[in-house]
C-alpha cells in the first residue's frame, strides 16, 4: 500500500465525512467505518471513495459560469457582498494576490492528488472481481486528472504535471507541445479501458462519451481541427446521443438523465453537492414568475442571494424573437407586494440590464438555495457545433456545416440557414457559429473561451468598456501563495 502517514490520516477523515455527513446524532453515537487507516488504500471500496472526493472537488457550476460569462459579454453582477470579488472580475481587475472567487486552483490540484493515490494503489487493491474491472476504476481516475487538467489549463495555461505521488514537491512547468501530448495521449489510452455508455457503475460517473466528449472540446479549443471532426464523427456514428426534443425542458429536474449531455457535474437537492445558480438569479422579492419558464410558479420555499446575477439587456437583444433558448430568460414576475415587475423596462441598471437566466429551474425537492439540478459539461450540441467549426476551418462554407447548424437552430425554433447567406465567406459562417454558441450555451460557462479560441476576448472586452483590458488576460494569475511554495513555478505573463 502507497501512502504516507498524514495522507492516510486526510483521507480516513475524508471517508467518514462522507459517509456520515447527513447523520444528525454524530456526537452521540460513535463513527462506525468498513475503513481503517491500514485498509483504506488496500480495498476497491476505499479507492472509489478516494475517487469520490475527486468527484465532489469538480462541481462547482457557479464559479463555472461566473468566470466563462462575467469576463464575457453574457452577465454581470450587483448586490451583496460577493460584488467585491464579482467587480473586479468583471473589470478585468486581477493579480496573483487577489485569488477571486471564480478562479479555481486548489480543488483541482487536490483532484490530481486523489488520483494518483488512487492510481498507486489499484493495481495491488482488493474487491475487484476482474482484471477488466480494476483497468476501469484505474480509467476512470485518470480520466478525473486529466479533466482537472483540462480545468488548469482552461485558466491558467499549462501545467506541471503530476502523475505519481512520488513526484519531487516542487516541478516547473512542462512545455506547451508536452502538456498537449500528455492531454492526447491520456485521453486515447483512457478510452481503451473507461466504461461504455450506459455501464458505468453509478449515474453521474463518467463513460467512454464523456471521454469522447472532452477530447472533442480539447481538440476544438486547441485549434486541431481534424482530430476534433474525427473525433465528432466518432460521437455522432456511435448513435448513442440525440439533440433533446424541447430545450428549454432539458434542464429541469425530471429530464437530467436525458440523451444530450455527455459529462455532467452531478448535484443533489440540500446536500453538499448542490446546483447553486438559480439562487444567483433569482430576484429577492420574487413570489411569482410571469414568464422564463417560471410563469405561475409561486415561491414558497427558495432563496436568492443578495449577490443577484443579471443579464446584458445587450445579450438578451441578440436572440432572433422566435429563438426558444431564451424562453428560459425572466423578464417579468410578481414580487412580494403584490407587484408586477418589468426586468426589461428598468432603468436602475445604467441600461445594463436586470433580466435573469433561469436555465436551472427550481427543484420541487429543493429547501432554500439547494437545487438538485446537473450541470453539463459538455453536451451533444456542441459536439455537432464544434464538427461545424472545425469543418468550417478545413473547407470553409459548404452545405454540410450549415445543415449542423440547422440541426441546432431547428430545435430552437427557427428556420434554415441557407448555404447561399455566406456566399463561401468563412469568417461570416465563424460569426454565424459563434453566434449559436452564445445562444445555445447560455449560463454553461462556455463564452470566455469561445472568446479565446477565436482570438476575439480581449476586443470583445474593449468593446464593453473594459479599458483594463489586455492581451496577457486570456490567463488568470496563479496564486502568489502557489509560486511562493513552488520557485520552478513560473507566473503567467503580465502578473
Amino acid at each position: 500500500m502507497k501512502t504516507n502517514k498524514h495522507i492516510a490520516a486526510y483521507l480516513l477523515f475524508m471517508v467518514v465525512l462522507i459517509f456520515n455527513q447527513s447523520c444528525e446524532d454524530i456526537l452521540e453515537e460513535p463513527v462506525k467505518s468498513e475503513f481503517t487507516e491500514s485498509s483504506l488504500l488496500s480495498k476497491k471500496s476505499g479507492l472509489e471513495s478516494v475517487l469520490a472526493d475527486a468527484y465532489g472537488k469538480n462541481n462547482s457550476s457557479r464559479n463555472t459560469v461566473k468566470r466563462g460569462e462575467m469576463t464575457a459579454d453574457i452577465l454581470w453582477q450587483r448586490g451583496g457582498g460577493e460584488e467585491g470579488t464579482a467587480t473586479p472580475l468583471i473589470n478585468f481587475n486581477w493579480d496573483p494576490s487577489n485569488t477571486l472567487e471564480a478562479f479555481d486552483w486548489m480543488n483541482l490540484w487536490q483532484i490530481i492528488r486523489d488520483v494518483n493515490i488512487v492510481l498507486a494503489n489499484a493495481p495491488n487493491a482488493s474487491g475487484f472481481n476482474s482484471d477488466t474491472e480494476r483497468r476501469q476504476l484505474i480509467a476512470e481516475a485518470r480520466f478525473m486528472r486529466v479533466w482537472a487538467y483540462y480545468a488548469l489549463w482552461e485558466q491558467y495555461g499549462v501545467m506541471p504535471i503530476r502523475q505519481s505521488i512520488d513526484d519531487p514537491d516542487v516541478l516547473p512547468r512542462v512545455s506547451e507541445d508536452d502538456f498537449k501530448s500528455f492531454i492526447e495521449t491520456e485521453f486515447k489510452e483512457i478510452l481503451e479501458d473507461i466504461y461504455l455508455e450506459g455501464e458505468e457503475p453509478a449515474y453521474g460517473r463518467v463513460n467512454r462519451g464523456s471521454v469522447r466528449g472532452l477530447l472533442c472540446l480539447w481538440y476544438l479549443n486547441t485549434h486541431q481541427w481534424q482530430k476534433c471532426m474525427d473525433v465528432a464523427d466518432d460521437i455522432i456514428t456511435s448513435g448513442k446521443y440525440k439533440l433533446c426534443d424541447d430545450y428549454n425542458a432539458m434542464f429541469a429536474i425530471e429530464n437530467e438523465r436525458n440523451t444530450e449531455f455527455m459529462l455532467i457535474f452531478s448535484h443533489l437537492a440540500n446536500s453538499g453537492a448542490c446546483n447553486y445558480t438559480l439562487a444567483t438569479a433569482w430576484p429577492t422579492d420574487l413570489k411569482m414568475g410571469l414568464d422564463g419558464y417560471i410563469d405561475g410558479v409561486v415561491n414558497t420555499q427558495w432563496s436568492s442571494y443578495a449577490s443577484n446575477y443579471r443579464m446584458y439587456k445587450s445579450f438578451y437583444d441578440s436572440f432572433d424573437e422566435k429563438d426558444q433558448r431564451k424562453g428560459r430568460i425572466l423578464t417579468k414576475y410578481v414580487n412580494t407586494n403584490g407587484q408586477t415587475i418589468d426586468l426589461l423596462e428598468d432603468n436602475t441598471t445604467n441600461d445594463k440590464g436586470n433580466i435573469r437566466g433561469i436555465k436551472y429551474p427550481p427543484d420541487p425537492e429543493a429547501n432554500a438555495d439547494q437545487h438538485g439540478n446537473d450541470f453539463p459539461f459538455v453536451r451533444y450540441a456542441e459536439i455537432l457545433l464544434a464538427k461545424a467549426e472545425a469543418m468550417n476551418e478545413l473547407s470553409g462554407p459548404n452545405q454540410d456545416v450549415v445543415d449542423l447548424i440547422n440541426k441546432i437552430r431547428n430545435r430552437a425554433g427557427l428556420e434554415d440557414l441557407n448555404l447561399s447567406d455566406f456566399s463561401g465567406d468563412k469568417e461570416k459562417l465563424l460569426n454565424q457559429i459563434l453566434d449559436e454558441r452564445k445562444w445555445e450555451f447560455w449560463y454553461e460557462g462556455k463564452r470566455r473561451r469561445d472568446l479565446i479560441r477565436r482570438g476575439r476576448f480581449i476586443t470583445n472586452a474593449q468593446k464593453r468598456g473594459i479599458k483594463n483590458a489586455q492581451e496577457f488576460h486570456v490567463y488568470f494569475p496563479i496564486p502568489q501563495s502557489a509560486i511562493d511554495a513552488n520557485p520552478l513555478l513560473k507566473q503567467n505573463d503580465g502578473y
